[in-house]
């Protein structure tokens, strides 16, 4: 090899380069770069451009709720697509008002700043849970529960004297509900009862858009009972019905179809466009189906929804009966209002 000229070593450099290249093309070689190439391609193809990457999250997002909603037994479909776009008007300047519902499942409170035109905007509400309609709640849980409420109100800004109670018509009829008067009279807080047509009234005042009033009408699905409420002219009409803890006395399904359907056909037909619709049954369904943090949230048909939780399947009859019997079929659950609200609103200034 030293005696090689150096034009001979390069052509021998030369023929062994060639002989490579011939032979890597002849065993595959040109084919595995292209195999290769479109790997690589591929790879990047499927990672979404700027203005892809958000619709791309959003469908996970979508399909990771509809599992959630399937495994709770809340599953349904179709309605999601639907919104109700109504923004109410907001409050001008006005001062904080707090409430606290003792209702038949729990204490719920809420606070609200409102202004002299009563336009008004929920600023906090806190749900809980209690055994008073069961009467296994003791006096020490019900005072302690009160005074946290009563304790989170004040730090947030509103004043004792704008602080109210008010016991839901459902819960006046369960025995604990003395416990519950008791507790706060002894910490020097009157305590406002309604019946279940005042409440209606409350509700419908809380959750009815003045621009609905002529045909549209609210519906309240509670434990203990149900309201449905409509305005006559300048007057409010309210009906009470079974609520959503029926099965506990025994009811059957049959009797409070029969009952429910009977009220909801007195709703005058030119009122059935729109149902404005609360209260807890209606809070599990419109959970399955509500989008970002809307105000109002339409929910699914009732056959839409497979439940397993027994009050919650009484409230699904509930619904199920007042919507056949309307014939109503946009049923707008309101994230905001409840009767207590409208109890707010209706004190004066």
């Amino acid at each position: 090899m030293q005696r090689l000229t150096v034009a001979g070593r390069l052509l021998i450099t030369a023929l062994i380069l060639a002989a490579i290249f011939f032979g890597f093309r002849y065993f595959g070689g040109s084919e595995a770069l292209r195999k290769i190439a479109p790997k690589q391609s591929e790879e990047s193809a499927t990672l979404p451009k700027s203005d892809e990457q958000g619709s791309s999250t959003s469908a996970d997002e979508s399909s990771a709720s509809d599992n959630n909603s399937a495994s709770s037994g809340e599953a349904t479909s179709g309605g999601s697509s639907r919104s109700f776009t109504y923004t109410p008007p907001a409050p001008n300047g006005g001062k904080l008002k707090g409430v606290v519902e003792l209702g038949a499942s729990g204490f719920n409170s809420f606070i609200i700043r409102v202004d002299d035109q009563k336009n008004w905007k929920l600023e906090k509400a806190e749900f809980g849970n209690s055994l008073v309609i069961e009467n296994m709640a003791s006096d020490d849980d019900i005072r302690s529960g009160l005074k946290s409420y009563i304790g989170k109100m004040l730090d947030f800004g509103v004043s004792g004297r704008d602080i109210h109670f008010v016991v839901s018509s459902g819960a006046v009829k369960a025995d604990g509900t003395q416990k519950i008067i008791k507790a706060l009279k002894s910490l020097n807080y009157f305590v406002n009862t309604v019946t279940p047509e005042q409440e209606g009234s409350l509700g419908l005042k809380s959750v009815l858009p003045a621009d609905y009033y002529n045909n549209s009408f609210v519906v309240d699905i509670g434990s203990g009972n149900t309201k449905i409420s409509w305005k006559e002219g300048s007057s409010t009409k309210a009906l009470e019905t079974y609520g959503a803890k029926y099965f506990q006395n025994g009811t059957s399904d049959e009797t409070v179809t029969t009952e429910v359907t009977a009220k909801a056909k007195q709703v005058p037909e030119d009122h059935r466009k729109t149902c404005f619709i609360i209260g807890g049954v209606p809070f599990e369904l419109a959970k399955s189906v509500r989008k970002d943090k809307e105000r109002y949230t339409v929910l699914d048909a009732p056959s839409a929804y497979k439940l397993d939780n027994a009050k919650s399947k009484a409230g699904l009859n509930i619904y199920k009966a007042i919507a056949d019997a309307t014939g109503c079929d946009q049923f707008v659950f309101d994230w905001d209002s409840n009767f207590t609200i409208g109890f707010l609103l209706n004190m004066p200034k």
